[in-house]
């Protein structure tokens, strides 16, 4: 069993900062995880999940939507089976839910559907 579990979110300021946290856990998945590529995506009502970020499994590689280059920093600390999304100069446009997933292959992809686990979300929310 898997688990990806999302910490984070809340309300904020147009402008404002917050930082996302995504803690994996599974007996198996454990031993893995400094395997696995770590994304994040979004979603917001009424339109469809778009990729936000992704890190490869040393963190020498990332990937970000145009939308959040210069803003979101995705990182990762490998000891302790976490992965953060620091969100700055937030926009009320980021408003979402946003989910971690984990992919166990080794390529950066910012296609969902290449992503084995997710996480429930947590729910960000920038005021104008």
């Amino acid at each position: 069993q898997v688990q990806l579990v999302e910490s984070g979110g809340g309300l904020v300021q147009a402008g404002g900062s917050l930082r996302l946290s995504c803690a994996a856990s599974g007996r198996t998945f454990s031993s893995s995880f400094s395997s696995s590529v770590m994304g994040w995506f979004r979603q917001a009502p009424g339109k469809e999940r778009e990729f936000v970020a992704a890190i490869s499994w040393s963190g020498s590689v990332t990937n970000y939507a145009d939308s959040v280059k210069g803003r979101f920093t995705i990182s990762r600390d490998n000891a302790k089976n976490l992965v953060y999304l620091q969100m700055n100069s937030l926009k009320p446009e980021d408003t979402a839910v946003y989910y971690c997933a984990a992919r166990q292959r080794r390529l950066v992809v910012t296609a969902g559907r290449e992503y084995d686990y997710w996480g429930q979300g947590t729910q960000v929310t920038v005021s104008s």
